[in-house]
Protein backbone atom coordinates (compact mmCIF):
# COMPACT_ATOMS: atom_id res chain seq x y z
CA UNK A 1 0.00 0.00 0.00
CA UNK A 2 2.85 2.33 0.82
CA UNK A 3 4.41 1.58 -2.55
CA UNK A 4 1.15 2.56 -4.27
CA UNK A 5 1.01 5.97 -2.64
CA UNK A 6 4.69 6.47 -3.40
CA UNK A 7 4.11 5.68 -7.09
CA UNK A 8 1.05 7.98 -7.21
CA UNK A 9 3.02 10.83 -5.70
CA UNK A 10 5.80 10.32 -8.22
CA UNK A 11 3.26 10.34 -11.07
CA UNK A 12 1.69 13.54 -9.79
CA UNK A 13 5.10 15.13 -9.62
CA UNK A 14 5.85 14.14 -13.21
CA UNK A 15 2.48 15.57 -14.35
CA UNK A 16 3.11 18.84 -12.56
CA UNK A 17 6.61 19.03 -14.09
CA UNK A 18 5.20 18.44 -17.59
CA UNK A 19 2.48 21.06 -17.05
CA UNK A 20 5.01 23.64 -15.90
CA UNK A 21 7.22 22.74 -18.83
CA UNK A 22 4.32 23.22 -21.27
CA UNK A 23 3.50 26.58 -19.69
CA UNK A 24 7.12 27.60 -20.03
CA UNK A 25 7.49 26.41 -23.62
CA UNK A 26 4.03 27.42 -24.95
CA UNK A 27 2.98 31.01 -24.18
CA UNK A 28 -0.65 31.76 -23.10
CA UNK A 29 -1.66 33.15 -26.49
CA UNK A 30 -0.53 29.97 -28.21
CA UNK A 31 -2.35 27.78 -25.69
CA UNK A 32 -5.57 29.85 -26.18
CA UNK A 33 -5.30 29.59 -29.96
CA UNK A 34 -4.78 25.84 -29.73
CA UNK A 35 -7.82 25.39 -27.48
CA UNK A 36 -9.90 27.54 -29.83
CA UNK A 37 -8.78 25.44 -32.79
CA UNK A 38 -9.69 22.18 -31.07
CA UNK A 39 -13.07 23.71 -30.12
CA UNK A 40 -13.74 24.62 -33.76
CA UNK A 41 -12.77 21.14 -34.90
CA UNK A 42 -15.09 19.63 -32.34
CA UNK A 43 -17.98 21.89 -33.43
CA UNK A 44 -17.40 21.17 -37.10
CA UNK A 45 -17.89 17.46 -36.48
CA UNK A 46 -20.79 17.99 -34.05
CA UNK A 47 -24.38 17.91 -35.35
CA UNK A 48 -25.56 20.51 -32.81
CA UNK A 49 -25.20 24.27 -32.46
CA UNK A 50 -25.70 26.43 -29.37
CA UNK A 51 -27.20 29.88 -28.69
CA UNK A 52 -26.86 31.87 -25.47
CA UNK A 53 -29.67 34.21 -24.42
CA UNK A 54 -28.57 36.30 -21.44
CA UNK A 55 -30.90 38.08 -19.05
CA UNK A 56 -29.10 41.43 -19.42
CA UNK A 57 -27.75 42.64 -22.74
CA UNK A 58 -25.13 45.20 -21.74
CA UNK A 59 -27.11 47.39 -19.35
CA UNK A 60 -30.59 46.70 -20.79
CA UNK A 61 -32.93 43.82 -20.06
CA UNK A 62 -33.10 41.29 -22.88
CA UNK A 63 -36.74 41.00 -23.96
CA UNK A 64 -36.06 37.62 -25.56
CA UNK A 65 -34.96 36.21 -22.19
CA UNK A 66 -38.22 37.25 -20.55
CA UNK A 67 -40.19 35.90 -23.51
CA UNK A 68 -38.44 32.51 -23.33
CA UNK A 69 -39.08 32.38 -19.59
CA UNK A 70 -42.80 32.97 -20.11
CA UNK A 71 -42.99 30.61 -23.08
CA UNK A 72 -41.35 27.74 -21.21
CA UNK A 73 -43.51 28.30 -18.14
CA UNK A 74 -46.45 26.42 -19.66
CA UNK A 75 -44.30 23.39 -20.46
CA UNK A 76 -42.26 23.61 -17.25
CA UNK A 77 -45.37 23.32 -15.10
CA UNK A 78 -45.95 19.87 -16.59
CA UNK A 79 -42.51 18.49 -17.37
CA UNK A 80 -40.31 20.05 -14.70
CA UNK A 81 -39.54 18.38 -11.37
CA UNK A 82 -37.86 21.40 -9.73
CA UNK A 83 -39.49 24.72 -10.64
CA UNK A 84 -39.30 28.37 -9.67
CA UNK A 85 -42.45 30.39 -9.02
CA UNK A 86 -42.93 34.09 -9.83
CA UNK A 87 -45.80 36.55 -9.85
CA UNK A 88 -45.44 39.65 -12.01
CA UNK A 89 -46.76 43.12 -11.22
CA UNK A 90 -50.48 43.54 -12.09
CA UNK A 91 -50.75 39.79 -12.57
CA UNK A 92 -53.39 37.57 -11.03
CA UNK A 93 -51.65 34.21 -11.61
CA UNK A 94 -48.37 32.53 -10.73
CA UNK A 95 -45.80 31.72 -13.40
CA UNK A 96 -43.68 28.56 -13.39
CA UNK A 97 -40.08 28.65 -14.55
CA UNK A 98 -37.00 26.48 -14.84
CA UNK A 99 -34.83 26.44 -11.74
CA UNK A 100 -31.07 26.85 -11.78
CA UNK A 101 -29.30 24.70 -14.40
CA UNK A 102 -32.45 22.72 -15.20
CA UNK A 103 -33.26 21.52 -18.73
CA UNK A 104 -36.41 21.20 -20.82
CA UNK A 105 -37.06 19.77 -24.29
CA UNK A 106 -39.49 21.53 -26.65
CA UNK A 107 -40.63 20.60 -30.16
CA UNK A 108 -41.65 22.95 -32.98
CA UNK A 109 -42.75 21.75 -36.44
CA UNK A 110 -40.80 18.53 -36.05
CA UNK A 111 -37.62 20.23 -34.76
CA UNK A 112 -36.28 19.57 -31.25
CA UNK A 113 -35.06 22.43 -29.07
CA UNK A 114 -33.21 21.74 -25.82
CA UNK A 115 -33.36 24.64 -23.33
CA UNK A 116 -31.05 24.90 -20.33
CA UNK A 117 -31.33 27.60 -17.68
CA UNK A 118 -27.78 28.58 -16.76
CA UNK A 119 -27.14 30.50 -13.54
CA UNK A 120 -23.59 31.42 -12.50
CA UNK A 121 -22.06 33.81 -9.98
CA UNK A 122 -21.01 37.13 -11.47
CA UNK A 123 -17.44 38.21 -10.90
CA UNK A 124 -16.68 41.29 -8.79
CA UNK A 125 -17.99 44.37 -10.54
CA UNK A 126 -16.27 47.62 -11.27
CA UNK A 127 -18.03 50.92 -10.59
CA UNK A 128 -21.31 51.20 -12.51
CA UNK A 129 -24.20 53.64 -12.49
CA UNK A 130 -26.53 50.65 -12.61
CA UNK A 131 -25.42 47.79 -10.34
CA UNK A 132 -25.85 44.37 -11.91
CA UNK A 133 -27.34 41.32 -10.13
CA UNK A 134 -24.96 39.07 -8.27
CA UNK A 135 -26.04 36.11 -10.41
CA UNK A 136 -25.66 35.90 -14.16
CA UNK A 137 -28.73 34.27 -15.70
CA UNK A 138 -29.37 33.07 -19.20
CA UNK A 139 -30.79 30.34 -21.42
CA UNK A 140 -28.74 28.09 -23.68
CA UNK A 141 -30.58 26.79 -26.73
CA UNK A 142 -29.25 23.55 -28.24
CA UNK A 143 -30.57 22.58 -31.67
CA UNK A 144 -29.47 20.51 -34.64
CA UNK A 145 -27.67 22.39 -37.36
CA UNK A 146 -30.16 21.30 -39.99
CA UNK A 147 -32.97 22.96 -37.98
CA UNK A 148 -31.14 26.28 -37.68
CA UNK A 149 -33.09 28.14 -40.43
CA UNK A 150 -36.43 27.01 -39.02
CA UNK A 151 -35.52 27.94 -35.45
CA UNK A 152 -34.12 31.38 -36.21
CA UNK A 153 -36.76 32.45 -38.72
CA UNK A 154 -39.96 31.07 -37.21
CA UNK A 155 -39.46 29.54 -33.76
CA UNK A 156 -38.16 32.67 -32.02
CA UNK A 157 -40.98 34.78 -33.50
CA UNK A 158 -43.43 32.15 -32.27
CA UNK A 159 -41.93 32.41 -28.79
CA UNK A 160 -42.30 36.22 -28.74
CA UNK A 161 -45.94 36.08 -29.86
CA UNK A 162 -46.82 33.27 -27.47
CA UNK A 163 -45.16 35.10 -24.58
CA UNK A 164 -47.14 38.26 -25.38
CA UNK A 165 -50.38 36.25 -25.29
CA UNK A 166 -49.44 34.67 -21.95
CA UNK A 167 -48.47 38.04 -20.50
CA UNK A 168 -51.75 39.61 -21.59
CA UNK A 169 -53.71 36.64 -20.26
CA UNK A 170 -51.98 36.70 -16.88
CA UNK A 171 -52.03 40.45 -16.34
CA UNK A 172 -55.00 42.32 -14.97
CA UNK A 173 -56.63 44.54 -17.55
CA UNK A 174 -56.48 48.29 -17.03
CA UNK A 175 -58.99 51.10 -17.51
CA UNK A 176 -57.38 54.38 -18.59
CA UNK A 177 -58.76 57.92 -18.51
CA UNK A 178 -57.45 61.31 -19.66
CA UNK A 179 -58.42 63.42 -16.65
CA UNK A 180 -55.71 65.99 -17.46
CA UNK A 181 -56.70 66.39 -21.10
CA UNK A 182 -53.53 65.82 -23.13
CA UNK A 183 -51.09 67.01 -20.44
CA UNK A 184 -48.20 64.69 -19.59
CA UNK A 185 -47.29 63.58 -16.07
CA UNK A 186 -43.75 63.23 -14.72
CA UNK A 187 -43.33 59.93 -16.58
CA UNK A 188 -44.51 61.40 -19.89
CA UNK A 189 -47.92 59.67 -19.85
CA UNK A 190 -51.21 61.53 -20.43
CA UNK A 191 -53.33 58.60 -19.21
CA UNK A 192 -54.19 57.51 -15.67
CA UNK A 193 -55.12 53.89 -15.05
CA UNK A 194 -56.95 51.71 -12.55
CA UNK A 195 -57.46 47.91 -12.61
CA UNK A 196 -60.41 46.92 -14.78
CA UNK A 197 -62.61 44.46 -12.88
CA UNK A 198 -65.93 44.68 -14.75
CA UNK A 199 -67.54 41.19 -14.70
CA UNK A 200 -69.64 41.58 -17.86
CA UNK A 201 -69.20 38.87 -20.49
CA UNK A 202 -71.07 37.86 -23.60
CA UNK A 203 -72.62 35.02 -21.59
CA UNK A 204 -74.21 37.44 -19.13
CA UNK A 205 -75.05 40.15 -21.70
CA UNK A 206 -78.82 40.49 -22.21
CA UNK A 207 -78.98 40.41 -25.98
CA UNK A 208 -80.27 38.23 -28.78
CA UNK A 209 -77.91 35.17 -28.93
CA UNK A 210 -77.64 35.24 -32.72
CA UNK A 211 -76.64 38.90 -32.66
CA UNK A 212 -74.10 38.22 -29.91
CA UNK A 213 -72.56 35.38 -31.87
CA UNK A 214 -72.27 37.64 -34.91
CA UNK A 215 -70.40 40.26 -32.86
CA UNK A 216 -68.11 37.67 -31.25
CA UNK A 217 -67.26 36.20 -34.65
CA UNK A 218 -66.41 39.67 -35.94
CA UNK A 219 -64.14 40.27 -32.93
CA UNK A 220 -62.40 36.91 -33.47
CA UNK A 221 -61.79 37.69 -37.12
CA UNK A 222 -60.29 41.03 -36.15
CA UNK A 223 -57.99 39.65 -33.43
CA UNK A 224 -56.74 36.87 -35.71
CA UNK A 225 -56.58 39.00 -38.85
CA UNK A 226 -53.00 40.30 -38.77
CA UNK A 227 -52.05 38.59 -42.02
CA UNK A 228 -55.29 39.70 -43.69
CA UNK A 229 -54.80 43.37 -42.80
CA UNK A 230 -51.17 43.27 -43.96
CA UNK A 231 -52.12 41.57 -47.23
CA UNK A 232 -54.89 44.06 -47.99
CA UNK A 233 -52.88 47.14 -46.97
CA UNK A 234 -55.35 48.19 -44.27
CA UNK A 235 -54.57 49.53 -40.82
CA UNK A 236 -55.18 46.86 -38.19
CA UNK A 237 -58.08 48.60 -36.47
CA UNK A 238 -61.86 48.43 -36.40
CA UNK A 239 -64.69 50.73 -35.34
CA UNK A 240 -67.97 49.87 -33.59
CA UNK A 241 -70.93 52.20 -33.04
CA UNK A 242 -73.29 51.26 -30.20
CA UNK A 243 -76.55 53.18 -30.33
CA UNK A 244 -79.95 52.89 -28.74
CA UNK A 245 -82.01 54.11 -25.76
CA UNK A 246 -80.36 54.59 -22.35
CA UNK A 247 -80.16 51.46 -20.21
CA UNK A 248 -79.89 48.99 -23.10
CA UNK A 249 -76.40 47.75 -22.15
CA UNK A 250 -73.94 49.78 -24.22
CA UNK A 251 -71.37 50.05 -21.42
CA UNK A 252 -71.82 46.37 -20.57
CA UNK A 253 -71.17 45.53 -24.21
CA UNK A 254 -67.85 47.40 -24.11
CA UNK A 255 -66.83 45.54 -20.95
CA UNK A 256 -67.80 42.21 -22.54
CA UNK A 257 -65.70 43.02 -25.61
CA UNK A 258 -62.68 43.85 -23.42
CA UNK A 259 -63.03 40.66 -21.37
CA UNK A 260 -63.54 38.58 -24.51
CA UNK A 261 -60.41 39.89 -26.27
CA UNK A 262 -58.45 40.59 -23.04
CA UNK A 263 -57.81 44.17 -24.16
CA UNK A 264 -57.23 47.28 -22.04
CA UNK A 265 -59.78 50.12 -22.28
CA UNK A 266 -58.98 53.79 -22.89
CA UNK A 267 -62.01 55.88 -21.91
CA UNK A 268 -61.50 59.13 -23.82
CA UNK A 269 -63.21 62.17 -22.31
CA UNK A 270 -63.47 64.63 -25.20
CA UNK A 271 -64.49 67.56 -23.02
CA UNK A 272 -61.03 67.40 -21.43
CA UNK A 273 -59.28 67.67 -24.81
CA UNK A 274 -58.77 71.22 -26.07
CA UNK A 275 -56.85 70.87 -29.36
CA UNK A 276 -56.30 68.37 -32.14
CA UNK A 277 -52.63 68.08 -31.16
CA UNK A 278 -53.67 66.93 -27.67
CA UNK A 279 -55.95 64.38 -29.30
CA UNK A 280 -53.04 63.04 -31.35
CA UNK A 281 -50.81 62.81 -28.28
CA UNK A 282 -53.44 60.78 -26.49
CA UNK A 283 -53.73 58.43 -29.46
CA UNK A 284 -49.95 57.98 -29.71
CA UNK A 285 -49.77 57.00 -26.03
CA UNK A 286 -52.30 54.18 -26.35
CA UNK A 287 -51.01 50.63 -26.63
CA UNK A 288 -51.81 47.91 -29.09
CA UNK A 289 -54.50 45.37 -28.16
CA UNK A 290 -56.72 48.04 -26.65
CA UNK A 291 -60.23 49.49 -26.99
CA UNK A 292 -60.54 53.28 -27.30
CA UNK A 293 -63.99 54.38 -26.12
CA UNK A 294 -65.90 57.64 -26.51
CA UNK A 295 -69.21 57.29 -24.65
CA UNK A 296 -72.25 59.47 -25.38
CA UNK A 297 -70.45 61.20 -28.21
CA UNK A 298 -73.54 63.22 -29.08
CA UNK A 299 -73.53 64.77 -25.57
CA UNK A 300 -69.78 65.32 -25.18
CA UNK A 301 -69.38 68.00 -27.84
CA UNK A 302 -71.24 69.43 -30.80
CA UNK A 303 -70.50 67.13 -33.72
CA UNK A 304 -72.84 68.78 -36.21
CA UNK A 305 -71.05 72.14 -36.43
CA UNK A 306 -69.70 72.03 -39.97
CA UNK A 307 -70.40 75.69 -40.83
CA UNK A 308 -67.31 77.81 -41.36
CA UNK A 309 -66.95 81.19 -39.76
CA UNK A 310 -68.72 80.28 -36.55
CA UNK A 311 -66.06 81.97 -34.52
CA UNK A 312 -65.75 78.91 -32.34
CA UNK A 313 -68.35 80.05 -29.83
CA UNK A 314 -69.33 76.52 -29.00
CA UNK A 315 -66.98 73.95 -27.60
CA UNK A 316 -67.69 71.72 -30.55
CA UNK A 317 -66.27 70.22 -33.68
CA UNK A 318 -65.93 72.30 -36.81
CA UNK A 319 -64.43 71.81 -40.24
CA UNK A 320 -63.51 75.49 -40.47
CA UNK A 321 -59.95 74.96 -39.27
CA UNK A 322 -57.92 73.93 -42.34
CA UNK A 323 -54.74 73.38 -40.36
CA UNK A 324 -56.49 70.97 -38.00
CA UNK A 325 -54.84 72.53 -34.92
CA UNK A 326 -58.07 73.45 -33.19
CA UNK A 327 -60.59 76.22 -33.61
CA UNK A 328 -59.94 79.54 -31.81
CA UNK A 329 -62.87 80.65 -29.69
CA UNK A 330 -63.90 84.14 -28.68
CA UNK A 331 -62.43 83.57 -25.23
CA UNK A 332 -59.04 82.68 -26.66
CA UNK A 333 -59.31 78.92 -25.99
CA UNK A 334 -59.29 76.18 -28.61
CA UNK A 335 -61.45 73.17 -29.27
CA UNK A 336 -60.98 70.05 -31.31
CA UNK A 337 -62.47 70.00 -34.79
CA UNK A 338 -64.53 67.45 -36.64
CA UNK A 339 -61.60 67.01 -39.00
CA UNK A 340 -59.36 66.26 -36.02
CA UNK A 341 -61.71 63.58 -34.72
CA UNK A 342 -62.10 62.02 -38.17
CA UNK A 343 -58.32 61.84 -38.55
CA UNK A 344 -58.16 60.39 -35.04
CA UNK A 345 -60.32 57.45 -36.06
CA UNK A 346 -59.36 56.97 -39.71
CA UNK A 347 -56.41 59.20 -40.62
CA UNK A 348 -52.67 58.65 -40.78
CA UNK A 349 -52.34 59.12 -37.03
CA UNK A 350 -54.75 56.29 -36.37
CA UNK A 351 -52.15 53.89 -37.81
CA UNK A 352 -49.46 54.62 -35.19
CA UNK A 353 -50.20 51.30 -33.54
CA UNK A 354 -51.93 48.05 -34.35
CA UNK A 355 -54.78 45.84 -33.17
CA UNK A 356 -56.89 48.64 -31.75
CA UNK A 357 -60.67 49.02 -31.62
CA UNK A 358 -62.60 52.30 -31.59
CA UNK A 359 -66.02 52.24 -29.92
CA UNK A 360 -68.47 55.15 -29.96
CA UNK A 361 -71.76 55.12 -28.06
CA UNK A 362 -74.77 57.40 -28.54
CA UNK A 363 -78.43 57.57 -27.61
CA UNK A 364 -79.26 59.64 -30.71
CA UNK A 365 -77.57 58.41 -33.86
CA UNK A 366 -79.42 61.00 -35.95
CA UNK A 367 -77.41 63.76 -34.26
CA UNK A 368 -74.05 62.44 -35.50
CA UNK A 369 -72.34 63.70 -38.63
CA UNK A 370 -72.62 61.17 -41.51
CA UNK A 371 -68.86 61.40 -42.09
CA UNK A 372 -68.30 59.89 -38.66
CA UNK A 373 -70.53 56.89 -39.40
CA UNK A 374 -69.14 55.67 -42.69
CA UNK A 375 -67.29 52.36 -43.08
CA UNK A 376 -63.64 52.62 -42.20
CA UNK A 377 -64.47 54.71 -39.16
CA UNK A 378 -67.46 52.92 -37.70
CA UNK A 379 -67.37 49.56 -39.50
CA UNK A 380 -70.13 47.87 -37.52
CA UNK A 381 -73.29 49.57 -36.25
CA UNK A 382 -74.85 47.72 -33.31
CA UNK A 383 -78.37 48.68 -32.26
CA UNK A 384 -78.90 48.13 -28.54
CA UNK A 385 -82.67 47.68 -28.38
CA UNK A 386 -85.24 47.27 -25.64
CA UNK A 387 -85.31 43.92 -23.89
CA UNK A 388 -86.51 41.11 -26.13
CA UNK A 389 -87.84 37.73 -25.04
CA UNK A 390 -84.50 35.99 -25.71
CA UNK A 391 -82.70 38.67 -23.68
CA UNK A 392 -85.28 38.28 -20.90
CA UNK A 393 -84.47 34.59 -20.58
CA UNK A 394 -80.78 35.49 -20.13
CA UNK A 395 -81.69 37.93 -17.35
CA UNK A 396 -83.85 35.31 -15.62
CA UNK A 397 -80.88 32.95 -15.70
CA UNK A 398 -78.43 35.59 -14.44
CA UNK A 399 -80.52 36.91 -11.54
CA UNK A 400 -82.75 33.98 -10.58
CA UNK A 401 -80.85 30.98 -11.95
CA UNK A 402 -83.83 29.92 -14.05
CA UNK A 403 -83.18 27.75 -17.08
CA UNK A 404 -85.56 26.90 -19.93
CA UNK A 405 -88.36 24.77 -18.52
CA UNK A 406 -88.02 26.02 -14.92
CA UNK A 407 -90.81 28.56 -15.36
CA UNK A 408 -94.42 27.58 -15.90
CA UNK A 409 -95.20 27.42 -19.59
CA UNK A 410 -98.27 29.65 -19.34
CA UNK A 411 -96.35 32.36 -17.51
CA UNK A 412 -93.54 32.26 -20.04
CA UNK A 413 -96.06 32.62 -22.83
CA UNK A 414 -97.53 35.70 -21.14
CA UNK A 415 -94.04 37.18 -20.78
CA UNK A 416 -93.39 36.57 -24.46
CA UNK A 417 -96.64 38.31 -25.41
CA UNK A 418 -96.01 41.51 -23.44
CA UNK A 419 -92.24 41.95 -23.46
CA UNK A 420 -91.92 43.54 -26.90
CA UNK A 421 -94.82 45.97 -26.50
CA UNK A 422 -93.79 46.97 -22.96
CA UNK A 423 -90.52 48.43 -24.31
CA UNK A 424 -88.54 48.08 -21.08
CA UNK A 425 -84.78 48.25 -21.09
CA UNK A 426 -82.61 45.43 -19.70
CA UNK A 427 -81.55 47.84 -16.93
CA UNK A 428 -85.17 48.35 -15.81
CA UNK A 429 -85.93 44.63 -15.85
CA UNK A 430 -82.70 43.89 -13.98
CA UNK A 431 -83.73 46.32 -11.26
CA UNK A 432 -87.08 44.53 -10.85
CA UNK A 433 -85.31 41.16 -10.58
CA UNK A 434 -82.77 42.51 -8.08
CA UNK A 435 -85.53 43.78 -5.79
CA UNK A 436 -87.29 40.39 -5.88
CA UNK A 437 -84.30 38.07 -5.92
CA UNK A 438 -84.77 37.11 -2.24
CA UNK A 439 -88.36 35.99 -2.83
CA UNK A 440 -89.41 32.67 -4.28
CA UNK A 441 -88.46 32.41 -7.94
CA UNK A 442 -92.05 31.92 -9.09
CA UNK A 443 -93.12 34.99 -7.13
CA UNK A 444 -90.27 37.03 -8.59
CA UNK A 445 -91.31 36.10 -12.13
CA UNK A 446 -94.92 36.94 -11.31
CA UNK A 447 -93.84 40.36 -9.99
CA UNK A 448 -91.91 40.98 -13.21
CA UNK A 449 -94.93 40.01 -15.28
CA UNK A 450 -97.05 42.46 -13.31
CA UNK A 451 -94.57 45.26 -13.90
CA UNK A 452 -94.50 44.52 -17.64
CA UNK A 453 -98.28 44.48 -17.87
CA UNK A 454 -98.49 47.67 -15.83
CA UNK A 455 -96.05 49.37 -18.16
CA UNK A 456 -98.03 48.19 -21.17
CA UNK A 457 -101.29 49.53 -19.70
CA UNK A 458 -99.58 52.82 -18.97
CA UNK A 459 -98.46 53.09 -22.58
CA UNK A 460 -102.01 52.40 -23.82
CA UNK A 461 -103.55 55.06 -21.55
CA UNK A 462 -100.95 57.56 -22.59
CA UNK A 463 -101.71 56.84 -26.22
CA UNK A 464 -105.47 57.20 -25.63
CA UNK A 465 -104.99 60.49 -23.82
CA UNK A 466 -102.88 61.69 -26.69
CA UNK A 467 -105.64 60.76 -29.14
CA UNK A 468 -108.25 62.55 -26.99
CA UNK A 469 -106.12 65.63 -26.78
CA UNK A 470 -105.57 65.43 -30.50
CA UNK A 471 -109.37 65.19 -31.07
CA UNK A 472 -110.09 68.23 -28.90
CA UNK A 473 -107.42 70.22 -30.68
CA UNK A 474 -108.90 69.21 -34.06
CA UNK A 475 -112.36 70.33 -32.99
CA UNK A 476 -110.99 73.68 -31.87
CA UNK A 477 -109.25 74.08 -35.20
CA UNK A 478 -112.52 73.36 -37.10
CA UNK A 479 -114.48 75.88 -35.01
CA UNK A 480 -111.81 78.50 -35.53
CA UNK A 481 -111.92 77.82 -39.28
CA UNK A 482 -115.69 78.26 -39.43
CA UNK A 483 -115.51 81.54 -37.52
CA UNK A 484 -112.84 82.77 -39.84
CA UNK A 485 -114.96 81.87 -42.87
CA UNK A 486 -117.98 83.76 -41.43
CA UNK A 487 -115.84 86.82 -40.84
CA UNK A 488 -114.60 86.65 -44.42
CA UNK A 489 -118.17 86.50 -45.78
CA UNK A 490 -119.23 89.51 -43.69
CA UNK A 491 -116.26 91.44 -45.04
CA UNK A 492 -117.25 90.64 -48.64
CA UNK A 493 -120.85 91.77 -47.94
CA UNK A 494 -119.68 95.15 -46.78
CA UNK A 495 -117.36 95.62 -49.80
CA UNK A 496 -119.95 94.58 -52.52
CA UNK A 497 -123.70 95.24 -51.97
CA UNK A 498 -124.83 92.65 -54.55
CA UNK A 499 -122.47 90.00 -53.37
CA UNK A 500 -123.19 91.14 -49.85
CA UNK A 501 -126.89 90.39 -50.13
CA UNK A 502 -126.18 86.89 -51.45
CA UNK A 503 -123.61 86.40 -48.76
CA UNK A 504 -125.94 87.59 -46.02
CA UNK A 505 -128.74 85.32 -47.28
CA UNK A 506 -126.37 82.38 -47.36
CA UNK A 507 -125.09 83.25 -43.92
CA UNK A 508 -128.63 83.60 -42.54
CA UNK A 509 -129.72 80.33 -44.15
CA UNK A 510 -126.66 78.68 -42.68
CA UNK A 511 -127.43 80.02 -39.23
CA UNK A 512 -131.03 78.95 -39.57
Amino acid sequence: MKEFWTSLASLMGVFAFCQSLLHAVFPPDLRFATAKLFNRLFRSFSTYCYFDITEIDGVNTNELYNAVQLYLSSSASVAGSRLSLTRALNSSVFTFGLSNNDRLIDTFKGATAIWEHVVTQRQSQTFSWRPLPEEKRGFTLKIKKKDKPLILETYLDHIMERAADIRRKNQDRLLYTNSRGGAMDTRGHPWESVPFKHPSTFDTLAMDPLRKEEIMEDLRDFAEGKAFYERTGRAWKRGYLLYGPPGTGKSSMIAAMANFLRYDIYDLELTEVHTNSELRKLLMKTTSKSIIVIEDIDCSINLTNRISGTGGKNHGLSSSDPMGSGEESSSGTKSITLSGLLNFTDGLWSCCGSERIFVFTTNHIEKLDPALLRSGRMDMHIFMSYCSFSALKILLKNYLGLEDGDVEEGMMKELEEVIDDAEMTPADISEVLIKNRRHEKERAVRELLGVLKGGLEGKKKKKENKNVVGGEEGMKERIAGELEEEEEQEKRALESPKEGVKGLKKLCNGNL
